[in-house]
């Protein structure tokens, strides 16, 4: 990629207004997004460990936890999107790392564009990859016999709420991603928080099946607020508590973790 291909070459010490930071955002959004056609397990990644977890979980856990496989897939795939956001967050993380170990962050900042289009085009990038994702699952689970109970306003309104709390989620994957040196280090950190963080959630079981300890957890983890926004919305129930929890959830992660990537991809760069 060249100077040209962003942008006209732009006189020293000029500032870049919003307008033009935003055509670099795409730009290199879709330079991320292009990369998926030389690197097609990226979009592997997002397409079938997804639909593997929804078939795995539905016909063998359905039965012994709900009596049928459609029983647990009407209560268990909005939990399983739910997952599968926070995994997907993690590739922000991992593809950011990636750049910077590589020098590829590096050379894009050298460029004349504005400083902040690196990380907003890879969050970007992330973010058409975990609205991919997410309409893969639901017509996935649609086909296995998951039904729509608020049609498509309940449905437009779930993918709002998830792509945001994933944007805000994300800036934790981009802080690790500038902590550490190795991308591989980005997964692990993936494996060793998110496993932990939606299993002890109501994302695949009742709250009422776990032990009375545990139920306390259970009931302010963020997974299980936003597993139960997204069943409101998507099949039916309570939707105006849990959806108003789940934002104020991605504001305190926004608020927390934004300005502390932010600082450590500085010192990183």
């Amino acid at each position: 990629m060249t100077a040209a291909t962003l942008t006209a070459p732009v006189a020293p010490g000029r500032r870049l207004g919003p307008a033009a930071g935003l055509r670099h955002t795409f730009t290199l959004a879709w330079r991320s997004l292009v990369q998926i056609k030389h690197n097609p397990m990226e979009l592997l990644d997002l397409s079938i460990q997804p639909v593997m977890f929804v078939l795995l979980f539905t016909y063998v856990f359905g039965g012994a936890i709900s009596g049928s496989p459609g029983d647990y897939l009407t209560f268990a795939l909005p939990g399983i999107i739910v997952q599968n956001a926070f995994f997907a967050t993690m590739t922000t993380g991992f593809g950011l790392n990636n750049d910077l170990t590589k020098g590829v962050f590096d050379r894009l900042r050298s460029l004349p564009i504005a400083r902040w289009a690196p990380l907003a085009g890879r969050i970007l990038a992330d973010t058409v990859k975990q609205a991919w994702s997410v309409s893969l699952l639901v017509g996935v689970g649609v086909i296995l016999g998951f039904r729509l109970g608020n049609g498509l306003p309940g449905l437009l309104g779930a993918f709002a709420l998830l792509l945001a709390f994933s944007l805000a989620a994300s800036w934790i994957s981009v802080l690790v991603g500038v902590l550490v040196n190795e991308p591989e280090k980005v997964q692990i950190f993936g494996f060793m928080v998110i496993f932990p963080l939606t299993f002890t959630s109501n994302a695949f079981v009742p709250t009422e099946t776990m032990p009375g300890w545990l139920q306390s957890w259970v009931e302010v983890n963020p997974v299980t607020i936003l597993a139960d926004a997204l069943r409101g919305l998507l099949v039916g129930g309570p939707v105006a508590v849990p959806v108003v929890q789940s934002l104020f959830w991605a504001a305190v992660l926004a608020a927390i973790f934004a300005p502390l990537a932010v600082r450590g991809l500085k010192r990183r760069v």
